[in-house]
């Protein structure tokens, strides 16, 4: 009986010991897999561009609030169209100029390689406009530069009613300014029927793009499309409405017929 007893000890400290040590190298085994998976989502992330996010979807503070009409809209109806009837001795109301639309272009000629930089530039003109934009693909193939007909090589915006004036307000009184060495903006960029065309070479003076986010910096067109048919005219409405254009260069703008002065009494 203590034989017996002994042997059946021993099996089972034998096979207790042998469970254990399975569990452990088990155990082993899933933390060497995970870690080793961690390490490579770590390597992997790190060769590969930022991914990109529709934010235009992103809830925030003001939603279910009634909006407020923009500022610069009001400073228009109220200022200057009065100021510009009166400068251009505009007679009829329909005459008077305004901004019809803001159209915001940027070309990515390196996504034709690397397609998902392209992602990372519609996130950021998301992020500026406030509205999505629109891919833009190629009209025809060329060769030299290895671009096929149909590829996605941009992406514009197109900025009209309360978006548009919200834009062009946060553009005049933010972003201007932190253009580097800014000494205003030139008048030489109408296209002779009231449209007017800037570049911008970072897109980081724009307060809505995070600086430890940016992974490469590009540039954009921003035309500001008027109802105007002259340049002068297009400038002033422009400059009445706090563009900052630099003044060495600023055309010759009509100035308002001051009445003449009366005859001295004899």
């Amino acid at each position: 009986m203590a034989t017996k007893e002994k042997a059946g000890g021993k099996a089972g400290g034998k096979a207790g010991g042998k469970a254990g040590g399975s569990g452990a190298a088990k155990g082993g085994a899933k933390g060497g897999a995970a870690a080793a998976k961690g390490k490579g989502g770590k390597a992997g992330k790190a060769g590969q561009p930022r991914q990109a996010i529709d934010f235009t979807k992103r809830e925030h503070a003001g939603a279910g609030l009634p909006v407020a009409a923009p500022r610069l809209q009001a400073h228009y109806v109220n200022v200057v169209r009065a100021a510009l009837a009166t400068q251009f001795d505009f007679t009829n109301g329909h005459q008077i100029p305004t901004l019809s639309k803001i159209v915001v272009n940027c070309g990515v000629g390196e996504a034709v390689k690397q397609p998902k930089l392209l992602d990372v530039v519609v996130e950021e003109l998301a992020l500026i406009t406030g509205q999505k934009p629109v891919r833009r693909k190629a009209k025809k193939s060329i060769s030299n530069f290895g671009l096929r007909e149909g590829q996605e090589i941009g992406a514009s915006v197109t900025l009209r009613g309360a978006k548009m004036w919200e834009f062009l307000d946060r553009f005049v009184s933010v972003a201007c300014p932190r253009i580097r060495d800014f000494r205003g903006l030139g008048t030489k960029s109408f296209d002779g029927r009231g449209n007017y065309t800037i570049g911008i070479k970072e897109q980081m003076i724009f307060p809505e793009i995070n600086y430890d986010m940016v992974e490469q910096i590009h540039g954009m067109d921003i035309t500001f499309v008027t109802t105007a048919e002259k340049d002068a005219h297009a400038m002033a409405l422009l400059h009445q409405l706090g563009m900052p254009f630099r003044g060495d260069d600023k055309p010759v703008i009509p100035k308002v017929a001051q009445p003449a002065a009366p005859a001295a009494a004899a």
